[in-house]
């Protein structure tokens, strides 16, 4: 099983889309669920999710700020790996996906238990990916992709009881490949010493496992204590990781020896956390209705992402259930998004003003309705009506002042139209990102933003959760280079990195 995150779009429909059984939707304080189960499946499933997302909260001293709808985690959930595969041709062997969109963040889940000791499951994969996800809600700090890895592994073996009692950092079985491997290449050296530019697959599979095992050891080993703070104070303060790790860690040939011995304890300690029930929330079940059940296998290809080979085929499905919906909102506005992803600017206007009709407070109509316009500028922005377009953004702001994504897109209208953003759109973007902060477009908006002002304190809080991120590799070397040349004070160095990556990918995703 491979833990990645929903980046790149794959090609998911074939030429039909099978029905969806009767799913059932979901909400609670932290997540939108939908899932292919019982009302009671589903319920102990929420549960056990908001149980876990307290647990974590608590043992990181993390807040736990209210959020809207926009600010919840979506989840679809499969009854197993098979439909899951069959339904987003997701190839066999996948147990989850998570990834962001400008509209939020979204997981998909396919229910699978281990058939034997060592095995990986569902549970394991989504508490990892979540545990990235509440991360970046309160990190300002740069942390190695070891630590990165190793916390969400530690994390994604949680063990939830019938009484909400919550156990994080049982033993990672199912990086036992890694942990007991006898002759390893990835020393304690290379992991803590950030020395990530040319790793080969086994030595990925290692920075999971000895990141686990590392993090594990540092927590609970008594000799070890407050070294872990040590390393990561040492890195922030503006040391190399090499050098930070020798002089928190001492000798690392001699933590390479203590690792090894750890391993092979008999028992090992945990955190436990009983979790407190009154603070769960409510947990509210209902049955799709017969419009939003249709179009839900488009919503989601559309969260999980389109190609160019695929678009066309997502839209002419919104199409057919439009043709059949056409009095829904919620169906109209989606069918905009798929003629938006699908180029068909006009036809995305149309189906966003249909929408609108039937219900002028539908965000996702109105976003659409900007986006449709912005989009089909871009071929010559000098003839666009910018004052429209921000005006339908604004609108969609209006119906929900916490919904990151209008605010992202009042900005970047400033920004495709060359024309330098107001005061608001800069406090709307940064704003939108303490929203959003899983978003990494979003991100990169901010921190290029911050250093054209020279904000470089904020622009470095910002920026470190990128540059820490072990998902995006072909940018890490860049991102420590962005980040040295804030640290020296060199915004423009900085800002000059910044946009020469930006265009070269933008020019390769064309």
């Amino acid at each position: 099983m491979v833990l990645r995150p929903m980046f790149a779009a794959v090609a998911l429909w074939a030429a039909s889309t099978p029905a969806l059984a009767e799913w059932q939707s979901a909400k609670t304080k932290h997540f939108i669920i939908y899932a292919d189960e019982s009302p009671a499946e589903l319920r102990d499933y929420a549960l056990r999710l908001e149980q876990f997302d307290q647990a974590v909260r608590s043992a990181r001293n993390m807040a736990d700020p209210p959020v809207t709808d926009t600010g919840r985690l979506t989840i679809y959930v499969f009854k197993d790996v098979a439909a899951f595969s069959k339904l987003l041709e997701t190839g066999e062997g996948i147990f989850g996906l998570y990834g962001t969109r400008d509209s939020g963040a979204y997981a998909f889940v396919a229910k699978a238990k281990p058939h034997g000791p060592g095995e990986i499951d569902s549970d394991i994969v989504f508490f990892h990916e979540y545990a990235h996800h509440l991360m970046l809600q309160d990190s300002s700090s740069y942390y190695p992709p070891w630590l990165v890895e190793g916390f969400a592994e530690f994390l994604s073996t949680a063990v939830i009881d019938s009484n909400g009692k919550v156990t994080l950092g049982s033993a990672a079985n199912h990086r036992s490949a890694g942990i007991y491997a006898p002759d390893h290449d990835l020393p304690v050296s290379a992991l803590v010493g950030d020395s990530y530019r040319s790793l080969n697959g086994w030595q990925w599979e290692l920075l999971y496992s000895r990141g686990w095992l590392l993090t594990h050891y540092l927590t609970f080993e008594p000799s070890r204590k407050g070294q872990l703070d040590r390393y990561i104070g040492g890195i922030q303060s503006g040391k190399a990781p090499l050098e930070s790790a020798k002089a928190a860690f001492g000798d690392l040939l001699k933590l390479d020896r203590d690792l090894d011995e750890y391993a092979r304890r008999k028992s090992l300690s945990a955190i436990v956390v009983q979790t407190d029930s009154s603070k769960i929330g409510p947990i509210e079940i209902h049955p799709l209705a017969e419009a939003k059940e249709a179009i839900l296998p488009v919503q989601m290809q559309l969260a999980f992402g389109v190609s160019r080979a695929t678009a066309d085929r997502v839209a002419g499905q919104a199409r057919r259930i439009a043709g059949r919906f056409q009095n829904d909102a919620t169906v109209l506005a989606t069918l905009a998004q798929a003629e938006d992803e699908a180029h068909d600017y006009s036809a995305a206007s149309a189906a966003a003003d249909q929408a609108i009709a039937l219900d002028p407070t539908n965000i996702h109509a109105l976003i659409y309705k900007g986006r449709a316009l912005m989009d089909a500028g871009k071929a010559n922005p000098a003839s666009v009506d910018w004052n429209a377009i921000r005006g339908w953004f604004a609108r969609a702001n209006h119906v929900d002042p916490e919904n990151a994504e209008p605010l992202m897109l009042f900005y970047k209208t400033y920004k495709q139209s060359g024309a330098a953003p107001t005061e608001s759109a800069i406090k709307g973007i940064l704003y939108a990102l303490v929203l959003s902060p899983q978003n990494r477009k979003l991100r990169l908006l901010a921190v290029r933003q911050l250093l054209l002002d020279r904000r470089l304190t904020e622009a470095k809080a910002d920026f470190a959760p990128l540059a820490s991120d072990p998902h995006t590799r072909d940018f890490h070397d860049t991102a420590e280079d962005i980040l040295q040349a804030i640290n020296s004070g060199d915004s423009a160095r900085a800002l000059t990195l910044l946009d020469s990556w930006q265009a070269k990918n933008e020019k390769d995703d064309n």
